[in-house]
């Protein structure tokens, strides 16, 4: 890792995409209403990043522990997913943007995987924007797998444990071949990760946003992301007036 220097522009943003339900909530309408609207977020977000020419954006759009609300919820939730890459597939890959989704893809119901397969082919050589979209995710399901795939390795003595490093995680994660995210917004007010990109986000800058996500803004984007440029990455180098120990 190298130091970066204040005003660069992220490579890697990731979004925490939190608020829906409170959304709905504060307007009297059905949480679907805010997960709906934060569709259209997505839309006019994933735009906005293009624009301002970050190469990765990575949207946390269904955890791991997401199963635990009501089954209803849930099930807006899948057709949403449903609709996004139905309807705007084909905008997406006409601007250049590559998919792919990260997660567990074994509880999904056949069609849905289907769909996401049919997303990542068509836009596989897709150079503008790479977005993934974590779904059916957890970042510490996501290193536990990670784990077991290098142990079968050291079993099938294709892996010395010795030579095991950071790196060698890496390229066991989902993320395998993405550089880790430079920023990392969550929206809400909330200040907490919420097992997201638990490995990946070691020395990712962190800005919360109050907004709910329905109604963050390409502006709201912009003002993170200059944020991002004040700030200088040292990766746990010291700066000239550091004198203690840590990231200083």
């Amino acid at each position: 890792m190298r130091e970066t220097a204040p005003g660069a522009t992220p490579r890697h943003v990731a979004i925490i995409m939190d608020g829906n339900g409170r959304w709905a909530t504060k307007r009297h309408l059905p949480r679907v209403a805010g997960h709906r609207q934060g569709v259209e977020t997505v839309r006019v977000i994933v735009r906005a990043a293009g624009e301002l020419g970050i190469e990765y954006l990575t949207l946390y759009g269904f955890s791991s522990e997401n199963w635990k609300r009501p089954a209803e919820e849930v099930s807006d939730l899948m057709g949403l997913l449903r609709l996004f890459i139905r309807r705007d597939l084909a905008e997406l890959h006409q601007n250049g943007v590559q998919v792919r989704v990260i997660g567990d893809r074994d509880h999904l119901e056949a069609d849905i995987v289907a769909l996401i397969d049919e997303a990542e082919a068509l836009t596989r050589d897709n150079r503008r924007l790479k977005l993934m979209i974590a779904f059916n995710y957890g970042g510490q399901s996501e290193i536990t797998s990670a784990v077991r795939r290098i142990a079968r390795e050291v079993q099938a003595g294709n892996l010395d444990p010795d030579a095991i490093t950071p790196a060698t995680v890496s390229a066991h994660l989902d993320t395998a071949g993405v550089p880790d995210p430079d920023l990392i917004i969550r929206t809400s007010g909330e200040m907490r990760l919420s097992n997201f990109l638990l490995w990946q986000s070691a020395y990712s800058e962190l800005v919360f946003a109050d907004a709910l996500w329905p109604d963050f803004t390409p502006e709201g984007l912009r003002s993170a992301v200059d944020e991002y440029g004040r700030r200088n990455r040292r990766f746990g180098a010291a700066g000239p007036d550091d004198t203690t120990c840590g990231e200083g």
